[in-house]
């Protein structure tokens, strides 16, 4: 049984949109109006800022799940139901699935890095590209987790999102890694075949005509990659989540904020990923684990996982990777944005 469907919640899901709409809206328009180098301070900043917005939305959530939990006359009559424990389980599965997709994100990371230093965007313009990069991300993102809820009413497809997610963890794991060459991505060339490039960059411009013709500049090849991306990333995260939770306003709400978070977590991160060397396995293992509750976990605990055992293993072993990474290239230097 879904607590939140989304002919109850429409009202909901409205409202949220247009609460991120209008923070976008106030990044771009006033705090980001002039480009400029995001410096590692400011990364921090906002990073703080997003992370305590993400985790106050969590406290108001669990509020009003315990009110509505203990007011609600189709829910008391199910047996066997306590409010107190559905409003806290809803609390849990939403900072943990926040957790999850806030580190997957990391992968994104790595690739922006690689994007940005292949097309050569000069810092001051990066954050342009990252904006209209998370702006396609959260439609995107929108449009998978419609697309999950609906898929996954289907036990086969459960099972199959499950390997999924346990092959990808394996495979991340184990085969070697690859340089991303985006010039051999097939869409980017598709792209350059149909529509010329410029050279050199136009300043924050994505087109320039010149001598009557309408030129794409490398700052949009660079977007377009972003974008493939992270269409290639949420076919592991949004399986993933739903793996931790039924509800797709925690699904959607937690995808959300993980992704508002994400440019300021790349410029406070950017420097420094080459210190996260075993942050993959940590991640490759997070991936095993939420595959695992799908295809047996979940059966096993007679429905769902504990979700409090999720959030703790979760939490460990991305610690663990990030602490192990930290100790182990100690002795390379870290250069910051």
């Amino acid at each position: 049984m879904t607590y939140f469907p989304f002919a109850d919640y429409w009202w909901f899901y409205l409202g949220f949109t247009g609460f991120v709409v209008a923070l976008l809206a106030l990044d771009l328009g006033v705090f980001h109006r002039k480009a400029h180098a995001v410096s590692f301070r400011e990364a921090g900043i906002w990073s703080v800022v997003w992370i305590g917005m993400a985790l106050a939305f969590n406290f108001a959530f669990y509020q009003y799940a315990a009110w509505k939990f203990a007011r609600d006359p189709r829910l008391l009559q199910v047996p066997g139901f306590d409010p107190e424990a559905a409003s806290r389980q809803a609390g849990l599965e939403f900072l943990t699935g926040y957790v999850v997709e806030k580190t997957l994100s990391l992968d994104n990371i790595f690739v922006f890095v690689v994007v940005f230093t292949f097309f050569a965007i000069p810092a001051i313009y990066q954050h342009r590209v990252l904006f209209y990069g998370i702006l396609g991300a959260l439609i995107f993102r929108a449009i998978f987790i419609a697309l999950g809820s609906a898929l996954l009413q289907y036990q086969w497809v459960i099972w199959l999102f499950g390997a999924l997610l346990i092959l990808t963890g394996v495979k991340m794991m184990f085969a070697p890694e690859k340089q991303i060459d985006p010039d051999r991505n097939p869409l980017i060339r598709l792209f350059r075949r149909f529509v010329p490039v410029t050279s050199e960059l136009h300043g924050q411009r994505f087109f320039v005509r010149l001598q009557g013709v309408l030129y794409a500049t490398p700052l949009l090849l660079a977007l377009l990659f972003v974008e493939i991306s992270d269409i290639i990333f949420a076919i592991d995260s949004v399986p993933a989540i739903f793996a931790l939770t039924r509800e797709p306003m925690i699904v959607f709400t937690s995808n959300v904020f993980a992704i508002l978070g994400l440019r300021s977590l790349y410029f406070l991160l950017a420097g420094a990923v080459e210190r996260f060397a075993l942050l993959k396995y940590g991640l490759a293992l997070v991936l095993v684990f939420v595959g695992l509750k799908m295809v047996w976990l979940n059966d096993a605990f007679g429905g769902k996982f504990p979700i409090g055992w999720s959030l703790a293993i979760i939490g460990f072993v991305i610690a663990a990777s990030v602490v192990c990474s930290l100790l182990s290239t100690r002795s390379r230097p870290i250069d910051n944005l």
